[in-house]
């Protein structure tokens, strides 16, 4: 099974992304850390759609990948079977954001490996590159966008699954983990 897992900043796709790949036992992969390089720059399209490609032809018959970029759509949805669309109210969503850039601010873990990409006080609570910010100006989009991918019929090949709550979510990766 091939899945792509998407969703706001901050909504839980990159744990849900692990959870399923690890019911799954599929490889994860992370368009973020395909994207993101030393000093928070991000490669170019012709670097990262070739990585991506790459990524996903490294396991052809099953994967979970986790990430919108919408720009990527014509590799990651060309083979895809599921796209699973974290889809969380708005205050759940900020407040995970929330959360989890406080952790990451006070812990100082490296985002992705190799580049050195730390989360600060200022990038996220005094840049116009925060990623609350972006998250507050992303939902309402997200929301849009994924609700019209599902009645498109470019995309009718694709099982939509729009997630609407933690408990929906846990029964999902039941669901997977039994039928694996």
């Amino acid at each position: 099974m091939k899945i792509n897992v998407v969703g706001t900043s901050g909504s839980g796709k990159s744990t849900l992304a692990k959870q399923l790949a690890d019911a799954l036992n599929a490889p994860c992969v992370q368009l973020d850390q395909l994207f993101w390089r030393a000093n928070w720059q991000g490669a170019s399209d012709d670097v990262f759609f070739t990585e991506l490609a790459e990524a996903l032809a490294a396991s052809p018959q099953e994967w979970i990948l986790d990430g919108n970029f919408d720009r990527t759509r014509h590799i990651k949805w060309h083979d895809v079977d599921m796209v699973v669309w974290v889809d969380y109210p708005f205050w759940r969503v900020f407040s995970q954001a929330l959360t989890r850039a406080v952790k990451r601010i006070i812990s100082q873990e490296e985002l992705w490996p190799g580049t050195g990409n730390r989360e600060s006080f200022r990038k996220t609570f005094l840049s116009r590159d925060s990623v609350l910010l972006w998250s507050l100006k992303t939902w309402r989009q997200n929301r849009k966008r994924y609700f019209a991918d599902m009645i498109n019929p470019l995309y009718s090949h694709i099982q939509f699954v729009r997630l609407t709550s933690i408990k929906e979510t846990q029964v999902l990766v039941k669901s997977l983990n039994v039928s694996a």
